[in-house]
């Protein structure tokens, strides 16, 4: 016999939290840890400390095919549980609310029909409302560092939030982040989980891969009189919908905050709840089978698993075999006047850490050629150029070149060019 005192079974809440905090944690540490961020200086994206150019092709091209398969594969699977788990929207939003009511009473909500809060009258006092907004600008101050971390290196964004002069930031940064500061304030304070239910592109584009096996929440209609006169799922769902009513398309997230409710009120009778997740098609008891379900979702992942596992395949090939520099050797122009004794060697560093580069010249005698720079020394990543200059008395004839750089790191390439000399 189970007492009325039973343990509330909260597991499933508190997973959705980690999981919510750890989104957040990871949002930030991709750029912190340079797995990703964006060159705003030469419009490149950057991974593992790599500029990636569109001439590293299984690296864009691997990242895409695996992006688009796996959230195709992510969509029809699991529907909206990103939603609900995993979107930070979502999670300042709850939180939101969840600070508003504590400060405000429990009835205080932002409506959808632009009803006044209800604030309790013990607790509508000007102090209230003052820590309320202050905690939503402080809030607001500090995600919106977030996005700087993806266009600046940390040390950068440390700069400027410590005020300190620092000429790698752009002038105009400051109005940029008051913009996201004032974006993200009106956010928390007032859209919240507007945006998800009428603006979010990205939900509508789940629903258009959602179908009536993806993750969704069951009701056991058989044990109807159970939850007779009772709404605590109801309660329980900060979106505001009957989690006994669920369709295919609604605007259910499967956070499963309704399935914890009813599995801890009847977790005092004894008894299990009467929601619980389920991936399959919606049908009786009897007509519900656990292979069944297993079929079809292995039915739907047999075309896009397979092409997700080629993208991250792609993806990992083209991060090993990828070129950490550049060469490039074409005809020096001055001023409009092309000199045929002249070549310019361009050398490109697109790793964000220094290298020294040697520059060599097979196919002509030292006495035949002179190099503006045998060696090269870039603190950071960018481009630098040696002139190679011939001798213009050469006898007439064709004369191949190798012009070899290499690097400190390793790294080794060699460009032939054809020098010819006609008579003068």
């Amino acid at each position: 016999m189970v007492s009325a005192g039973a343990r509330p079974r909260n597991g499933l809440h508190w997973a959705r939290r980690g999981l919510q905090i750890g989104v957040i944690l990871l949002a930030i540490l991709i750029p912190v840890s340079g797995v990703f961020r964006i060159d705003p200086v030469d419009g490149a994206f950057v991974v593992l400390d790599r500029q990636i150019w569109f001439a590293d092709f299984f690296i864009v091209f691997g990242f895409w095919l695996a992006v688009a398969s796996g959230l195709v594969l992510t969509y029809s699977w699991l529907g909206t549980a990103f939603c609900g788990w995993a979107c930070p929207q979502n999670t300042l939003s709850e939180w939101s609310n969840h600070l508003m009511r504590k400060l405000l009473g429990r009835r205080a909500e932002l409506t959808l029909d632009g009803e006044r809060v209800k604030v309790a009258a013990a607790k509508d006092k000007a102090l209230n409302w003052l820590a309320l907004g202050l905690i939503f600008l402080v809030t607001a101050m500090f995600f919106a560092l977030i996005p700087l971390f993806y266009f600046y290196a940390p040390d950068i964004v440390w700069s400027f939030i410590t005020l300190r002069d620092d000429a790698r930031l752009a002038p105009s940064i400051h109005y940029i982040y008051s913009i996201f500061v004032i974006i993200l304030f009106l956010n928390i304070a007032f859209i919240r989980h507007f945006f998800c239910r009428f603006m979010c592109v990205y939900k509508v584009w789940q629903h258009g891969f959602k179908t009536k096996q993806t993750l969704h929440v069951y009701y056991d209609a058989s044990r109807a009189a159970e939850c007779a006169k009772c709404n605590l799922c109801v309660t329980s769902c900060f979106v505001g919908i009957d989690p006994k009513k669920t369709e295919t398309f609604d605007a259910c997230v499967v956070c499963g905050e309704c399935i914890t409710a009813c599995n801890n009120l009847h977790a005092k009778k004894g008894k299990s709840g009467l929601l619980k997740f389920e991936v399959g098609e919606r049908a009786s008891d009897k007509a519900r089978q656990f292979k069944n379900n297993v079929a079809t979702i292995f039915g739907r992942v047999r075309w896009t698993l397979p092409i997700t596992a080629f993208g991250v395949a792609m993806f990992a090939w083209g991060l090993w075999d990828y070129a950490p520099h550049h060469l490039s050797v074409y005809r020096a122009q001055d001023v409009g006047v092309m000199q045929p004794q002249n070549y310019r060697i361009n050398v490109v560093n697109k790793m964000y850490h220094p290298a020294q580069f040697k520059v060599s010249i097979a196919g002509l005698t030292p006495r035949q050629y002179h190099l503006s720079a045998h060696d090269l020394a870039m603190q950071n990543i960018g481009r630098a150029d040696v002139l190679l200059n011939i001798t213009p008395d050469l006898a007439p004839g064709i004369y191949p070149i190798l012009v070899t750089v290499s690097a400190s790191d390793g790294w080794q390439e060699t460009q032939r060019i054809q020098h010819v000399v006609t008579k003068g």
